[in-house]
């Protein structure tokens, strides 16, 4: 089995100032707690002798890959991201940050997202990625406006019923 992976596609490269503040907690967590915890505890695991039948070695082997490829990961993404801060000059006009309420118009269900970069996105609170199909088929639309996204159950109609920059 190879390590090669195939490249990730290419993001748009725009972050809040909420969200690159967790990202470089997250980088600094990475490199100044967790990764000399896990080299510490491999070093401990690699002194126990034969490291072919050694679990935790392995264990610890692979952690220490996976932050490290976080933290590459981080330390390339963080300078190459845009920090917006500032609201559209039309705020009734959905843009990176809005925070807006659709209508479904065939079921009549509604619901609240918002408008983030890829690296920030979490379902749970309906932050969504400007690069995803939702969010790219609401961009530039104003209070009222349908349009149409394509989903993975399907092509469905919105409407846009409420647009917030604010919380």
């Amino acid at each position: 089995m190879s390590r090669w992976r195939p490249p990730a596609e290419h993001s748009t490269a725009l972050i809040t100032r909420e969200g690159h503040a967790r990202l470089k907690a997250e980088l600094e967590e990475l490199w100044r707690v967790r990764r000399p915890e896990v080299v510490k505890a491999l070093a401990a695991a690699a002194a126990e002798g034969d490291r072919s039948e050694n679990a935790e070695y392995t264990y610890r082997k692979k952690q220490l890959g996976e932050i490290d490829r976080r933290v590459r990961y981080l330390s390339k993404r963080l300078p190459a991201l845009r920090v917006v801060e500032t609201a559209p000059t039309d705020p009734e006009a959905v843009y990176f940050g809005a925070r807006i309420e659709v209508e479904n118009l065939a079921s009549g269900d509604s619901q609240r997202y918002r408008i983030v970069g890829p690296d920030e996105t979490d379902a749970r609170l309906g932050w969504i990625s400007i690069d995803s199909p939702l969010a790219r088929a609401m961009l530039k639309k104003r209070l009222d406006d349908e349009f149409e996204a394509t989903l993975p159950g399907g092509p469905q109609r919105f409407v846009i019923v409420d647009v917030r920059y604010t919380d």
